[in-house]
């Protein structure tokens, strides 16, 4: 059977806000989409199998710590990741790039080297280059590649972000030679520039001369305010490529989301709902509820009546409470759960109002609210 091509369609507009559907040879992903991250080949604190049946198309991993921790030759060894996590969903990997910058004790950016930093488990030395992220990325046989680039943290420096933004070009240029062309697999470029409008507009400028499968909007949810970040995603909108997914990285909360959607985006993720839900906080169509409040104590109803997946909600507050003020670690497999389902159901309900022609009223319903 021959495996169907990477390929992106625009079904309907609403505004800005676009309907669409991404084809891969492992299934089709309707966007806008949100992909569960799966940090380290696992999306934490539940069955893959459960992720599915919450709606979830496709899930996020990340080359970083994979490549510490197994390292791609063991994932190479069981075929991929698909094999190695068990995920017949389509893969999105990071690049790493992020992490080196966040995470590692110590790093250098070398323009012809990569970068080169210690790891933030046990200090070994490792180097990164543009060519190495899209060799482990290939070897963890990932659906879709993210190009190396440099992330920096939030700055009002021009001259710093530019030479950043250069930097990343120049990086996205050798991942593309690197890449290679695999009709079955797509390679996403990643505007940078920070808050400066002209330098995220040269930067999408570059990318487009390049020429990827997706774009995706970097450099940011690193401590802008949402109104800063709508407003690069403003000056953006018009001028990104109308056939290509556009994915908003690391972002975000529901209204970040409602927000960029309504500004022509496509795909997110972000380890919100799963990171949060372990903390005791639950997203609901009513807002966020920290269920570890005394409040809940003596409180028998669920978290949301209408939830019918996994019976989530014959799970009481009282009892969810109980289990978090003993630190049971079903507390956090439950709201785990419930908070990624919310999310495909955020997902859902605005693809659904796109479709309908009515996202203008659904945005304004739920944008302060969620």
């Amino acid at each position: 059977m021959s495996l169907k091509k990477f390929s992106f369609n625009v079904i309907k507009k609403n505004g800005f806000a676009r309907l669409g559907q991404i084809q891969t040879h492992r299934g089709k992903i309707d966007t806008p989409v949100f992909m569960p991250v799966g940090t380290q080949a696992t999306v934490k604190g539940a069955y893959i199998d459960d992720i599915i049946d919450t709606g979830a198309q496709i899930i996020l991993s990340n080359t970083y710590h994979l490549m510490i921790r197994p390292g791609v030759e063991r994932v190479k060894s069981q075929g991929g990741l698909h094999q190695f996590m068990n995920c017949p969903l389509p893969i999105l990997t990071d690049s790493g790039g992020f992490q080196v910058m966040s995470l590692s004790k110590l790093n250098k950016i070398d323009r012809e080297i990569g970068a080169i930093f210690n790891s933030h488990i046990d200090g070994k030395k490792f180097i990164l280059s543009p060519e190495e992220s899209i060799k482990i990325q290939l070897g963890l046989n990932s659906d879709i590649v993210m190009v190396m680039d440099e992330c920096p943290k939030k700055s009002n420096d021009y001259e710093l972000i530019k030479r950043s933004m250069d930097l990343s070009t120049y990086w996205a240029e050798r991942s593309k030679k690197k890449f290679g062309s695999n009709p079955h697999k797509a390679l996403f470029g990643i505007v940078q520039g920070g808050l400066f409008e002209d330098l995220r507009e040269k930067s999408l400028t570059n990318l487009k001369n390049i020429d990827f499968n997706g774009y995706a909007i970097g450099g940011l949810a690193v401590g802008e305010s949402q109104n800063e970040m709508f407003n690069v995603l403003d000056c953006l909108k018009d001028l990104m490529p109308v056939d290509k997914p556009r994915y908003l990285m690391g972002v975000g909360t529901p209204s970040d989301i409602l927000g960029a959607v309504s500004k022509g985006v496509d795909m997110f993720d972000c380890v919100l709902p799963t990171r949060l839900g372990r903390t005791g906080l639950a997203f609901t169509w009513k807002g966020k509820i920290n269920i570890k409040n005394a409040e809940f104590k003596t409180d028998n109803s669920p978290l949301d009546e209408n939830v019918s997946i996994f019976n989530l909600n014959k799970y009481s507050k009282n009892y969810l409470n109980h289990l978090f003020n003993t630190n049971e670690m079903l507390g956090s497999m439950l709201l785990t759960l419930n908070n990624i389902n919310f999310y495909q159901e955020l997902m859902s309900e605005i693809r659904k109002h796109i479709k309908n022609g009515t996202f203008d009223d659904f945005y304004n319903k739920y944008i302060h609210i969620l």
